[in-house]
């Protein structure tokens, strides 16, 4: 009874990761950019997010929403890893979280930033050996590693060198939520029955067809010739892989799939730079409002417009 109890009751997951090129500020606008078929039924038979990042949208989606099918990728590894983690063993997940909680907020701000150091070596240490096929105890270790250093870095930024090791610096958190028990069995919630798949966005073709909905948010295409806010996993996402994915957003368009894209503006620093505009031609493209929300330039967290781009008309 008490299982029924709980699969009828409204799922309230949020993001368990600060990711940057995080969606949850830009929410609304992305809602407002929905099928206007999806919005009024509030069902969507088919859901594919190529990019998934921290998954604000599809957790958004899944609480508002009946989403009868759903397909996750990303081609981070260690993101992938820890929603898989949280999908099939929360339970443990949320032990070894609150040992390293209760540990980490008794230490000194000295003790903790040698902890932080120590856990981060451990976790770039262990990647080269580390069986990222087959699901074991060592992923709930792995999945407890990332959490702590999402929650107790700098900036709350997930970042990684070219070797694929983490390699943020401490922050300075006074009372950091590095066990949200309640959130993780929200997210663990919204995962049952759905695929989760550690790939190229490429890879997704397969799982979409008529009909399908598609939301794409790749890393972004740098806003100035001095920033860079694509090196979240050791692969880049270059310019050619943003031509890539515009022919990808033709070709699953031919398909029938109702496409949805986000993407920064260069606009924002040259006005006279059509990058988007001439690689979505013949396509809805729309500017937003939208806030910078991990730059580590306080000044440069304001306001700015990014790009909403659909293959459909999103009406009034």
């Amino acid at each position: 009874m008490k299982a029924i109890l709980e699969s009828k009751k409204a799922i309230n997951a949020k993001p368990f990761l600060k990711w940057a090129g995080g969606k949850t500020q830009l929410i609304p606008e992305l809602v407002r950019h929905m099928p206007p078929h999806i919005k009024s039924s509030k069902v969507i038979d088919s859901y594919v997010e190529p990019f998934v990042g921290g998954g604000a949208f599809f957790f958004y989606l899944k609480s508002h929403y009946e989403v009868k099918k759903a397909f996750l990728f990303d081609i981070n590894r260690e993101l992938i890893l820890t929603y898989k983690v949280i999908q099939n063993d929360p339970g443990k997940l949320i032990e070894r979280l609150e040992q390293i909680e209760k540990t980490y907020l008794k230490k000194t701000e000295t003790e903790r930033k040698e902890y932080y150091y120590k856990i981060r070596e451990v976790f770039n240490k262990q990647m080269h050996n580390f069986n990222y096929e087959h699901f074991s105890d060592s992923w709930i270790e792995r999945a407890s590693y990332l959490i702590f250093l999402n929650k107790t870095c700098y900036n709350g930024l997930f970042r990684q060198n070219r070797r694929g090791e983490f390699n943020v610096p401490h922050g300075k958190y006074k009372r950091p939520n590095i066990c949200d028990k309640d959130n993780i069995m929200e997210v663990h919630r919204a995962l049952k029955d759905v695929e989760i798949i550690c790939e190229d966005f490429e890879a997704s073709k397969k799982y979409i067809k008529r009909g399908t909905f598609v939301y794409l948010d790749p890393p972004y295409l740098p806003i100035s010739k001095t920033a860079s806010f694509t090196q979240y996993s050791k692969e880049d996402f270059t310019e050619e892989d943003q031509v890539r994915l515009s022919k990808f957003f033709s070709e699953m368009d031919k398909r029938g799939a109702f496409l949805m894209l986000s993407n920064s503006d260069p606009k924002n620093e040259d006005p006279s730079n059509d990058f988007f505009d001439t690689l979505y031609k013949g396509f809805y493209i729309d500017r937003v409002k939208a806030s910078r929300v991990i730059n580590c330039i306080g000044n440069k967290r304001g306001s700015i417009k990014e790009l909403i781009i659909t293959n459909y008309k999103i009406g009034d």
